[in-house]
């Protein structure tokens, strides 16, 4: 018989015959062994999983790693992102303490692609401002998904001609279960409670999975669920950004003198340089006008001091230093269907179904201090006083004590919504004995909406006495509000308007709502046709077809005016207030730490100002009266409105050989894709209140791609690759859309529709060796040289090669004009380097129940430079060199497992260094990232029989905070968050 015949029926069932090894131990029924038999042992469990998962690397012709499900609806992490960080290479991000976006040897979401069920799809959803906000990326949100609802995950390092392009990280399959790989009827349910030690609060948790084969197993039927809710607190102290001392800006006047617009208010007498003045709205008594009550300090030793050191443009102060508490409440629920159709031997019709839908509220509450991140008109640092400042020797402010501090209680509710859908189907029919054609059309569709998201504030104006002390622990400083009782419900934070009261504030900016929904809808329509032909022993070619067309919508409102005006009558402030308390648990805050503060009431006052009737109540568009939502024709809402669809066309062809070579056994594949990329952007430029603009582009690429695996010896293979391979630019520097200015000087400041994708070439090598049954020792190393990266630059050139429509120019220009562009552009690349250390070892060598021990290990160290432009409007702007963001230099996992059949138990550790997510970082800062992680995670199971299992898990043991820095000489804070340890306890049956 051919050797096609062996191939097809491997090519048939891939995921019935990897599952079989795992599952048909576990799920099948145990019957007595005949005296005359020797007892089969049965491996069911982690030990199966883990089996089952080193079969699949060793077998496949590339380099990929596995994970599969430890039984049949039981993933072995809580959440899929959480998963694949068990793979050399694999690191993750948290969003609420929960894995949300993946990288893979240092290239972030962008340059990875996922599929599901053979389908390329993107699942996005929101997430909170420090976390990335809406995510309107390429990067796919693992979040989505309940980890129960998929068997197996496939992460592909190396590049195949069959894989679809799209690419420089790597493609991760998700694989849903089918009813012929169970073979029989199999059911089971999982029921647990999950309780987190911050919020205090306990959530359900349920699974479920049934399926049956009939009419002699040529038709199959399964259905599987998993439901979810989840209520947490992220707490901790956050700054937005800090921001050094003085403004540079200054103003000469007709006579001569020069106004200087310094960091703080200076003390009374301070002597200015000769021919300056003091700031703009200054006086001889005051810093701005006197109704603002905030008088100048004594000209003092000690306040020259204070005021001098604060002012140095060297040191650096937080703009926005505020606790903070953001409460999640979300619900997942997750389906799978998958319906097969065995109608003849040579047919095969599988029809799946993948349906998500999370829903999710978000409140957060920050009490802050907002002087310091405003301008004089805004009520900021030039009306505050400095007492006392005291900096580091890197610049940082470690502790300072002010007067005049404008205080805000601000809160934010968001309502968040994503629904995920997609429904393929696949036929697979052999042709006679050598040739096999399959059919996979598909569409996946994620429809994200946030259609609350509005922010109400409360606020003091001109506190004296805060203080702001981090010289014991500058992630958790202390912060003093003087005068101000933040929890006093009727004290100084109230809703204020202009004029407070009867007095007027100068330079004051009143309470406000904001009102800011949004979404994003992602849609693939997939559609393949593929051909397998085995002309001889050890050689198959294969060959095919695709059409994908994906495209991208994006929708943001903004509430017009978003300040608020004086109380309606009859109205006390207090009644539009509550109060947030218990903050700082398991926090280590210092003594005298605010705990509790009063919060804005937003059903108090949604009722009281009617602020949803999206209404023009009185005067002009834009007046004070203007509560409309508006987007193209609001300037901070316009981005947010575009869209993309790109239509990809390909076609490709593929060796696969095995044979000998010197007597060794040698297998692998060659090919090359083809594929051609159409796209059509559209955005808004600021013109005419919001002009449309779409442009489109096409390119090609030709993606040649070999993998071989060598078997120097039954149990050792060496593999190497090679390849190229391209990513599509990121979606949000295809905007046409931004500012166009076709008088005085010729500008463009916006997106780049012509931008080609990153391309590289990339190389592959590793040595396994399987010394032992399920043991593995493995050493990889890969280089991927990056031909082009996208930044933001300023550059100048012809109009007619930004690929804009030449009719947004005056008719008497002719595209010829060189216009000043600030907009992202391809740039060299450089080189990413590294190499990965993977070990699996089950301790079967040692005595009685130590047997039942394994390790599971891998370590990953990955280096790459680029060159970041320090200015992303200047021509010819200073670079610097920096590590690639999103690249962590370190990663390791460690994992020790126990499984004897009837208990389980694996402890889990997971850690990366530190990485950047910005450069430059802005306001006067070099870079922006997040700080290096530690996590711990702990699961176990107890069989009381076949059928029952209760289990027990816990994760977060270390409580890691969500700890993200800006600048490498301070290590400034951003974001210290905690969302505490989360404990599950239930059970599994089995039917």
């Amino acid at each position: 018989m051919p050797a096609f015949r062996s191939y097809r029926r491997l090519a048939l069932r891939p995921v019935a015959l990897a599952a079989t090894l795992v599952a048909a131990p576990a799920w099948a029924q145990e019957a007595a062994a005949p005296a005359n038999q020797l007892e089969t042992v049965t491996v069911t469990g982690i030990r199966a999983s883990l089996e089952s998962a080193l079969t699949a690397k060793r077998q496949d012709k590339g380099i990929v790693d596995v994970i599969k499900a430890e039984d049949m609806g039981k993933f072995p992490d809580t959440n899929l992102a959480e998963s694949l960080q068990r793979i050399p290479g694999v690191v993750i991000d948290r969003d609420a303490g929960e894995g949300r976006n993946i990288t893979v040897r240092g290239l972030g979401g962008d340059f990875t692609r996922t599929r599901i069920n053979g389908i390329e799809a993107l699942a996005t959803t929101g997430g909170t401002d420090s976390s990335g906000g809406a995510n309107r990326t390429r990067a796919f949100d693992f979040n989505v998904f309940a980890a129960d609802l998929f068997n197996s995950l496939t992460v592909r390092k190396s590049s195949s001609a069959d894989v679809d392009e799209g690419s420089l990280g790597a493609t991760i399959d998700l694989q849903t279960a089918r009813p012929f790989d169970l073979k029989t009827f199999a059911a089971a349910v999982s029921v647990k409670s999950t309780y987190n030690d911050l919020s205090g609060k306990a959530t359900p948790k349920a699974a479920f999975l049934i399926s049956n084969t009939f009419a002699d197993k040529k038709i199959g039927v399964l259905l599987s669920g998993a439901y979810s809710q989840r209520k947490v607190y992220e707490e901790g102290f956050s700054t937005v950004r800090w921001d050094n001392g003085p403004s540079s800006s200054t103003s000469t006047t007709a006579g001569g003198v020069t106004t200087v617009t310094t960091g703080w208010c200076p003390p009374q007498g301070y002597v200015l340089p000769a021919n300056t003045a003091l700031p703009v709205g200054s006086t001889a008594t005051t810093c701005g006008p006197a109704a603002q009550g905030v008088a100048r300090l004594p000209n003092t030793p000690e306040n020259l001091a204070a005021f001098n050191t604060a002012s140095l443009a060297t040191n650096f102060h937080p703009r926005l230093p505020r606790y903070g508490r953001l409460t999640h409440d979300q619900s997942r629920l997750g389906l799978t269907g998958s319906i097969q159709v065995r109608p003849s031997d040579t047919t095969l019709i599988t029809a799946d179904m993948l349906y998500s839908k999370l829903d999710a509220t978000r409140q957060e509450d920050f009490l802050e201090a907002i002087s310091f991140s405003r301008n004089l008109s805004q009520g900021g640092k030039q009306q505050t006083s400095v007492l006392a400042a005291e900096y580091n020797a890197a610049g940082q402010m470690v502790y300072g004590k002010f007067n005049g501090v404008d205080i805000r209680s601000e809160s934010r509710f968001d309502k968040l919504t994503t629904e995920f859908t997609q429904p393929t189907l696949t036929i697979e029919q052999d042709i006679g004995e050598t040739l096999k054609a399959t059919v996979r059309i598909g569409t996946a569709k994620s429809r994200f909406n946030n259609p609350i998201q509005t922010t109400t504030t409360l606020d003091a104006p001109n506190v004296d006495g805060y203080v702001f002390d981090a010289r014991g622990d500058d992630r958790a400083p202390l912060l003093g509000y003087g005068t101000l009782n933040p929890a006093d419900p009727n004290g100084a934070l109230q809703i204020r308007g202009v004029p407070v009261g009867s007095t007027s504030i100068a330079n004051f900016t009143p309470s406000e709502v904001r009102i800011r929904p949004n979404g994003v809808t992602n849609k693939q329509d997939v559609a393949t046709f593929d051909l397998s032909w085995d002309p001889m022993d050890g050689l198959t070619v294969r060959g095919g077809v695709s059409y994908k067309r994906f495209s991208f919508t994006s929708y943001d409102f903004r509430r017009t005016v978003e300040t608020m005006n004086t109380l309606p009558a009859g109205v006390l402030p207090n009644g539009l207030t509550t109060t947030l308390s218990g903050f700082g648990k398991g926090q280590n805050l210092p003594a005298g730490s605010v705990t509790s503060w009063v919060i804005p009431n937003l059903d108090a006052i949604a009722a009281a100002y009617d602020i949803y009737c999206n209404c023009l109540k009185s005067g002009a568009a834009g007046g004070p009266g203007d509560y409309r939502l508006t987007s193209i024709t609001n300037g901070n809402a316009r981005g947010g409105n575009r869209a993309i669809t790109e239509t990809d066309t390909g076609a490709w062809l593929m060796a696969e050989y095995e044979t000998k070579l010197g007597g060794l056994p040698v297998r692998g594949n060659a090919g090359v894709r083809h594929v051609k990329t159409s796209i059509v952007a559209s955005g808004y430029l600021a013109t005419g209140g919001g002009s449309l603009v779409t442009a489109s582009r096409q390119y090609n690429d030709w993606l040649p791609s070999a993998n071989v695996a060598v078997n120097l010896a039954k149990d050792l293979i060496v593999r190497a690759a090679a390849a190229k391979v391209m990513s599509r630019p990121p979606l949000q520097s295809l905007n046409p859309g931004g500012t166009l200015s076709t008088t005085g000087t010729l500008t463009y400041t916006g997106g780049n529709p012509q931008l080609d994708p990153f391309r590289a070439t990339t190389l592959d090598a590793s040595a396994e060796w399987y010394h032992s049954k399920n043991a593995f020792i493995g050493l990889g190393v890969f280089q991927k040289d990056i031909k082009s990266y996208v930044l933001t630059r300023g550059f100048d050139a012809p109009f007619r090669s930004s690929g804009l429509p030449l009719s947004l120019l005056p008719s008497n220009f002719t595209g010829d004009e060189v216009f000043r562009f600030s907009a992202p552009v391809n740039t060299q690349g450089g080189k990413l380097t590294g190499f990965e250390i993977n070990v699996q070892q089950p301790f079967t060598f040692l005595p009685g129940w130590g047997k039942n021990f394994g390790l599971l290990a891998n370590y990953t160290q990955v280096k790459s430079k680029m060159e970041y432009s320090l200015s992303t409007t200047a021509v010819g702007a200073a670079t610097v060199t920096e590590d690639l963001v999103n690249l962590s230099p370190r990663s390791w996992n460690l994992s020790v497992y126990y499984d004897d059949g009837t208990f389980s138990g694996r402890v889990s550790t997971s850690a990366r260094s530190a990485f950047l997510t910005a450069v430059p970082a802005g306001n006067n800062q070099d870079v922006a990232g997040k700080n290096k992680t530690f996590n711990v995670d702990l699961s176990m199971g107890y069989k009381i029989n076949k059928q029952l299992e209760v289990t027990f898990e816990a994760t977060n043991l270390t409580n890691q905070p969500n700890d993200q820095f800006i600048s490498r000489a301070m290590d400034n804070v951003v974001v210290n968050n905690y969302t505490g340890r989360e404990f599950i306890v239930g059970g599994r049956y089995k039917f």
